[in-house]
């Protein structure tokens, strides 16, 4: 990890050597509430790649792995909701990086 003082800010990370993706604000996060979600190969390496939002460990799984692997803003805002991800924050199975530096963007996450 970086020192803030010396290089500019923290980087925290998704996995070695990517930095964790944040949304800007919570609220541009749109995506579907209900219903059955495919997730594109680059997202979802398995070959399961559908998720029911309306069955809750399917959607906790789904939005570990866009939260984990996404490079592109249109990403989060394109499956992820920010009410459902409020909601689920506290029981998702996250790497320590991508917690903290959604965490430290967004107060809601945090208060949770």
């Amino acid at each position: 990890m970086q020192d803030e003082s010396a290089r500019g800010p923290v980087a925290f990370l998704a996995r070695p050597h990517r930095p964790a993706l944040v949304s800007r604000t919570l609220g541009e996060l749109r995506g579907p509430v209900h219903g059955v979600v495919e997730l594109p190969q680059r997202l979802m390496w398995n070959p399961q790649r559908r998720f029911d939002l309306d069955n809750h460990d399917l959607l906790l799984w789904m939005y570990e792995n866009v939260l984990r692997e996404a490079i592109r803003h249109d990403e989060l805002r394109r499956f992820l909701n920010k009410r459902l991800l409020v909601q689920v924050w506290p029981e998702l199975n996250l790497p320590h990086g991508v917690r903290r530096a959604w965490e430290s963007r967004h107060a809601a996450l945090r208060a949770r």
